[in-house]
């Protein structure tokens, strides 16, 4: 109780002031201090748990630890980033392409030098183009022409000999093929080999006196399988198109320069930009041990490109690649070598020449397309050369990532343990998108590549905490619930308020529902034949069985034990419109269950088990009822006293199951027989009252057959011709001996051939017990 105290001081002018009342329960705001001290209470596990897991997070980035799912996590969204950006079409690069159509006009590939002569002198002096790079090398002679044998048989033929001097300049291939390269800006292409030295090498970019002593990480080689020295001679350049896939065999980066020797040899996208600029030079720009850039010193004046670590960069590939054109445009070889290509997209341009047909096998795996072309990954790091942006991990991107996971985390970490779970999946939504946003703006915006999986996984990691957190204090409210009413109410009604308390009414209602009852046959005898420790096992057992048949294969409400008898329904709390037929399946399955128990209990020496089921549908009142003491969730009703005395009938008519005629209605999918026209204690309305066979589809020939046999004898029986109907009946009986079905009948006809019914007879048979 809260006490308010008021103290009057005197005042001027003969008033009174009041003094400042403190705080109290109702009408007032508590104090922000008070306020941030009852939140540290209710969240401050939450929130330490959650600035924990932000830490390690953030440590992450910083080298403190690492993950292989992480990093396999970052390249797939760094794919995904880079697939999202739409390809634009560069008219500068062009790749002529020896396709299926070049290799069926020109022939098989590697085609004679002749050839290829004939593809640089339309490419520089027809088509005018700014720069020829071949994604190809040429590491041995072209004796293709066959010169070297026709010279072999002119050592015995002078005027063989004669006619060789003149043709030799017509048949020496690379001789026509350097001819064709010499004074244009061709460059050659090679691939960098660890075990041989072969062909020859260009003129290095720069050499390692040129690093003034700096140790400059690289991709490193002794070996290398160059061009033959007449072309390499005649070209302007060469570079390597040697690419390095990472551990999945997709390629994302590649060096655009390699150490062989003591010299550093640019690649053949770097070397091509160069010929294409006219560069005098290749210049490192170096510090701290690293080559920042190099420094391409052309006509046009200075440019740079920039390296990333072991002079590598990062491969930004454009559209999906292939001839489509999406990012390059493609020509035929042939077109151009027939002059069919069009001229005003080679003029200036700088071209490759490659291959994308599939048996030449220069198809790479890259993260936009598992089959893409070799030289368009040549023309994208030509594009960004020429424009000046590279996609690229900054230096201190580590410092970045770990903000941004610091920042997210924070606030997450404290406002999702606030909020409720819709405003939790808002604002976890909101996060993920915004890290994406950022990174994905980082990217697109300023060509910066950085890691954003471990803030997603934090947003993940947190949300999830937190909802798991809030689920499993609701589960623990729930199950003070159970704790509280589970004595009074059945436990799936306890279930279902626990999962939505303050959706459930426990006011009662009425309903079309079906019952029934369940009772032990002679269970007085049996329990006189065991004692109280088997007796406990006996009736344990057989309640789990009956039990697990009622709520767990048709979902019944199990209401209560009244010793051996058991009380359900269905169709509450869940409604079911198919109640009847899960009871009526229910019960078919229980009388299964008591047979299998029983062959057990005959085996330990116990009683025999039988059981006897009553069920009936009809409008029923359900709901919470009882006294002050003690409640429970049940039903009341004409329709219940009826099936509590269907469940008695049944030891009558020598059947495991009795169900009435409003059941059968609702359950039609089963086969019942007919067993009499009742009339209960209690009720004034004759029932007619039947036994479930089983279900219509498992019902076999032979039973139908008998069950309409009974149907006929029944009509006899109501149409009081006895010796028509004792016929029948004996006759079933004989065939179906253990059916107390047809006794009792056969016993009824003989007590009616003495007593006659007379003729107002309705074939209703009265019972004064319960």
């Amino acid at each position: 109780m809260t006490t308010i105290l008021k103290t009057v001081v005197p005042a001027e002018a003969g008033t009174h002031r009041q003094a400042a009342l403190p705080h109290t329960r109702h009408g007032s705001r508590p104090s922000p201090g008070r306020r941030f001290s009852e939140w540290g209470k209710k969240y401050g596990l939450r929130w330490a748990l959650g600035l924990a897991l932000t830490i390690v997070a953030a440590l992450y980035p910083l080298g403190f630890w690492s993950s292989s799912f992480i990093e396999r996590q970052d390249t797939v969204l760094s794919d995904l980033r880079m697939r999202l950006e739409p390809p634009v079409l560069d008219p500068r690069i062009v790749i002529v392409d020896i396709d299926s159509k070049s290799l069926t006009r020109i022939g098989r590939f590697p085609w004679s030098r002749n050839i290829l002569a004939r593809l640089v002198s339309q490419l520089t002096d027809h088509y005018h183009a700014g720069a020829v790079g071949f994604d190809i090398s040429f590491p041995e002679p072209d004796n293709s022409s066959g010169y070297a044998v026709l010279e072999k048989l002119g050592e015995q033929d002078p005027a063989l000999r004669a006619r060789l001097g003149e043709l030799k300049g017509a048949l020496d291939y690379d001789g026509l093929f350097a001819q064709a390269m010499r004074g244009h800006p061709v460059v050659l292409g090679y691939n960098v080999a660890a075990d041989q030295q072969k062909g020859k090498l260009p003129a290095p970019a720069f050499t390692l006196a040129d690093l003034n002593g700096a140790d400059v990480t690289s991709y490193r080689s002794k070996g290398y399988e160059a061009n033959v020295a007449r072309l390499q001679d005649a070209a302007a350049g060469a570079g390597f198109f040697t690419v390095e896939p990472d551990s999945d065999g997709v390629v994302r980066s590649a060096p655009l320069l390699y150490r062989i020797g003591e010299g550093y040899y640019p690649a053949l996208s770097l070397a091509t930009v160069a010929a294409y600029k006219k560069a005098e030079a290749i210049t490192p720009n170096v510090k701290d041990d690293e080559v920042e850039a190099v420094v391409l010193f052309g006509e046009s004046g200075a440019s740079e490109v920039p390296m990333g670590s072991a002079l590598t960069t990062i491969i930004q590939y454009r559209g999906s690649g292939g001839p489509a054109g999406e990012a390059f445009r493609y020509v035929s070889a042939s077109d151009v070598l027939s002059g069919a290509a069009p001229a005003s997209v080679l003029r200036n341009a700088i071209v490759l020449v490659g291959t994308t047909a599939p048996g030449l096998q220069d198809l790479r795996a890259t993260p936009v397309n598992p089959q893409y072309p070799g030289v368009e990954a040549h023309a994208n790091l030509i594009k960004s050369i020429l424009d000046g942006h590279f996609k690229r991990r900054p230096i201190d991107g580590f410092l970045t990532e770990a903000e941004q996971i610091a920042v997210v985390g924070v606030a997450l970490a404290v406002a999702l343990a606030v909020l409720a779970p819709v405003y939790q999946v808002l604002l976890a939504g909101a996060a993920l998108a915004g890290s994406l946003g950022f990174n994905y703006a980082m990217y697109s915006q300023r060509d910066l590549v950085l890691d954003v999986f471990p803030c997603l996984l934090l947003v993940a990691v947190l949300f999830l905490m937190n909802l798991a957190w809030g689920y499993f204090a609701e589960f623990r409210k729930g199950r003070a619930l159970v704790s509280r009413f589970g004595e009074y109410v059945a436990p799936e009604l306890v279930a279902q308020m626990a999962e939505n308390p303050e959706a459930y009414n426990m006011e009662g209602e009425s309903r079309e529902l079906t019952v029934m009852f369940v009772d032990v046959r002679g269970f007085t005898t049996i329990s006189e034949g065991l004692s109280p420790k088997e007796l406990r096992e006996y009736i344990n057992l057989y309640l789990t069985a009956m039990s697990e048949d009622i709520r767990s294969s048709h979902q019944g409400t199990l209401d209560k034990y009244i010793g051996d008898a058991v009380m359900a329904f269905w169709g509450a709390p869940v409604a079911f419109p198919d109640h009847a037929s899960r009871a009526v399946a229910t019960s078919l399955l229980m009388q299964q269950s008591a047979a299998r128990l029983n062959r057990d209990f005959v085996k330990r020496g116990w009683p025999e088990l039988k059981i006897g089921i009553g069920l009936n549908s009809g409008p029923m009142h359900v709901g919470d009822m009882g006294s002050a003491i003690r409640r429970a969730y049940t039903v009341m009703g004409d329709a219940v006293n009826l099936g509590s005395r269907l469940e008695g009938i049944t030891k009558v008519y020598g059947v495991g199951i009795c169900v009435g005629e409003a059941t059968r209605r609702a359950a039609p999918d089963f086969v019942y027989r007919e067993l009499d026209l009742v009339r209960v204690k209690g009720k004034n309305e004759p029932v007619a009252i039947f036994e479930p066979v089983g279900p219509a589809a498992e019902v076999g020939p032979a039973e139908r057959a008998e069950i309409a046999a009974w149907d006929e004898a029944l009509a006899l029986v109501r149409a009081q011709d006895w010796d028509a109907a004792q016929g029948r009946i004996a006759a079933l009986r004989a065939a179906h001996p253990d059916r107390g079905l047809y006794a009792l009948y056969l016993a009824r006809i003989d007590r009616y051939r003495q007593h006659p019914p007379g003729a107002g007879w309705d074939g209703v048979i009265s019972f004064e017990t319960k």
